[in-house]
């Protein structure tokens, strides 16, 4: 009989961590996901989890207060073992975040920091500490953005943070390599949908215009590519980053 396989996906209440969370339940995965501050939002998905026939419980955690992630993982402890009769995870999906749109002669320090504790400090400590609670031969899928390759006016510092994601990646997956864990990236594109981004029919259209298939993507197009790569089908991938845009500006 196969071992059961858990993921934990910050960020997983809604928009692309929603879909993340249930594309992984769909393909037979159970789930600790985690929420910011909306536990209603939270709940709901862990009810459409467990409508699909698998396990799932929310934490609250803010990936920008590394401060807090001691408590945290002594939660996912206790969560792993009440909820899944489990010691430790399979699958770690740094998805939290949160955008930025500033030009670069108006952005703050302020502004800056939180972009950096968020994206970068957050995702590097969050996963340190994350590496004890994870069984050898585990997946790590970290969420950066297309623009990491496509610079557009308004979001440099929030696309330096996902360009050091990229780098950091490839590091995880050379240095975790012993333990046979794989490391790779997933940059989406303009989603809508998941209220993370402006979503107005203008900018629906400038989107979709630049896109080779010609609309804009929605939180559906991301998740299923997590779950690839959470999947024995994908045991050779790593240290790759795959850009979900439907052909953005080639």
């Amino acid at each position: 009989m196969a071992t059961q396989k858990i993921a934990l996906v910050t960020g997983g209440s809604r928009g692309i961590g929603k879909d993340i969370a249930i594309s992984l339940a769909k393909k037979g995965t159970d789930v600790l996901l985690t929420y910011r501050s909306n536990q209603t939002e939270a709940d709901a998905t862990v009810a459409a989890i467990t409508a699909l026939g698998r396990k799932a419980v929310a934490l609250p955690l803010n990936t920008a207060d590394i401060s807090g992630f001691d408590n945290f993982f002594q939660q996912t402890a206790l969560a792993l073992k009440s909820t899944f009769g489990a010691e430790r995870f399979d699958f770690l999906v740094n998805n939290a975040g949160t955008s930025l749109s500033a030009p670069f002669t108006k952005t703050t320090e302020a502004q800056f920091d939180e972009m950096l504790n968020i994206h970068v400090k957050g995702v590097y400590f969050l996963t340190q500490k994350a590496l004890d609670y994870m069984h050898d031969g585990g997946r790590i899928v970290n969420i950066s953005s297309a623009v990491s390759r496509v610079s557009f006016a308004g979001v440099s510092a929030y696309g330096m943070m996902k360009g050091a994601v990229d780098v950091y990646t490839r590091f995880l997956a050379l240095e975790l390599g012993a333990r046979g864990i794989s490391a790779n990236v997933v940059a989406p594109g303009a989603i809508f949908g998941g209220a993370a981004m402006e979503d107005t029919p203008e900018m629906r259209a400038y989107v979709a215009g630049v896109t080779a298939l010609g609309r804009v993507g929605l939180p559906d197009d991301i998740g299923g590519v997590v779950a690839f790569l959470c999947s024995e089908d994908a045991k050779w991938v790593n240290g790759q980053r795959i850009e979900l845009t439907g052909g953005m500006n080639l």
